[in-house]
């Protein structure tokens, strides 16, 4: 209601952004994080899931959550390494190497370059995702990169895998909801593992977007 009351205000004027197209924009980005990202990002976490499976996080969620009852969100502020075992799985999988255009609204000069008004950017989100001077193993699975000497859950400034600035994700909640819980829900239940006499799944990626990797297999037995 809100939002059709300032598109009648805003009728007449060409620089509003409040009009049917902008709105169509917003809600094509909220339905592409809550399911296209959102289901890349877990076939990354379960694929790491089987290769790294002292990863498992099941210790954790049988002390926190145990098994009579389904995840919530109140249980991620007290699973530290759960917390950043799916914050690494975004950083690994980097689902938008490039992200979202931007164009600057005027000129303006970044380090010495001048970046005139009207210039279309591209964010490139791996360039801070697989810095090597920021991260400790930028090219490896290590959920430790979110984690300080006693364990605790620590944010990173690198870590951007929604982008930034009024770019955005504008699903950047909604996806980090359903990640928890689809993910603690899913590890809660099973164990995951690489089937018997199939090799070892590959790390690489299908370069689509979002990111995903390479087709693979798994077995999932009931805990």
């Amino acid at each position: 209601m809100m939002f059709a009351q300032q598109v009648s205000q805003a009728k007449g004027n060409p620089k509003s952004s409040f009009n049917d197209e902008n709105l169509h924009m917003v809600v094509n980005d909220l339905f592409a994080a809550e399911t296209v990202s959102t289901s890349s990002t877990l076939s990354w976490a379960l694929l790491l899931t089987i290769l790294y499976p002292d990863v498992q996080m099941q210790q954790e969620i049988d002390a926190i959550i145990g098994q009579r009852r389904s995840p919530e969100m109140a249980d991620q502020a007290h699973m530290p390494f759960t917390n950043a075992a799916i914050h690494e799985v975004q950083h690994f999988g980097n689902v938008s190497p490039l992200n979202l255009l931007s164009i600057t609204s005027r000129d303006i000069e970044v380090q010495g370059f001048l970046i005139p008004k009207g210039t279309t950017l591209i964010p490139n989100l791996s360039s801070v995702l697989k810095d090597e001077t920021v991260w400790e193993k930028p090219l490896h699975f290590h959920p430790e990169h979110f984690l300080d000497a006693q364990g605790r859950f620590v944010k990173h400034e690198a870590f951007m895998p929604f982008s930034a600035g009024r770019r955005v994700c504008l699903g950047e909640p909604l996806a980090r909801m359903e990640l928890f819980l689809f993910f603690t829900c899913l590890l809660q239940r099973f164990r995951f593992s690489v089937p018997d006499g199939q090799p070892r799944p590959s790390t690489q990626s299908i370069f689509t977007l979002p990111a995903t990797p390479v087709p693979y297999e798994l077995c999932a037995v009931m805990r």
